[in-house]
């Protein structure tokens, strides 16, 4: 169902908010392309939602989780938004571990898979990576993992996915 490429599109984002380095002011780039971003008491499971109602679309987001799913929930909506805009009224998303739910998991659901990589490239874009990467990270080196996490403020095991993707990762 890929309808828009979640790299190329994410990369438009970043080229046309003139983002440079990370870490990526997701939030303000959401409320740059005119979302509302709120913070909600929710049920735990639950990462965030979308909502649109005409032209304006909000972004609801689980005040209770960590900064970097949070983080990681803005980014994952905004990829609904763009990218499946004729798709989206109302859209939930339930937290699993490093997932949003059991479909986008097992790749059984291509619009979760399509937002959840377009979150990862907008949070950690490729063309960043290389940069601060000059050799593929030793995936048992946790220091170095935690290490680069911060610097982009995402979580390690996300970074790790990331990484693992691109494959610019050694040992793992």
């Amino acid at each position: 169902m890929l309808i828009i490429d979640p790299e190329r599109e994410a990369k438009r984002i970043l080229d046309r908010f003139e983002v440079i380095h990370p870490p990526v002011n997701v939030e303000s780039i959401a409320r740059g392309l005119g979302l509302w971003v709120v913070y909600k008491e929710m049920e735990l499971r639950t990462s965030g939602m979308l909502v649109r109602r005409g032209r304006q679309a909000t972004i609801g987001v689980n005040e209770a989780h960590h900064i970097h799913r949070q983080r990681f929930t803005i980014a994952h909506e905004l990829g609904h938004h763009l990218m499946h805009h004729s798709l989206v009224e109302l859209h939930v998303d339930r937290a699993l571990v490093a997932f949003r739910d059991d479909a986008s998991t097992l790749g059984d659901d291509p619009v979760e898979v399509e937002a959840n990589a377009f979150a990862a490239a907008l949070l950690m874009p490729a063309h960043f990576l290389s940069r601060d990467l000059r050799a593929p990270l030793d995936a048992h080196d946790d220091h170095a993992v935690r290490q680069l996490a911060r610097r982009y403020q995402v979580s390690p095991a996300s970074l790790t996915f990331r990484l693992i993707n691109l494959g610019k990762v050694r040992g793992g």
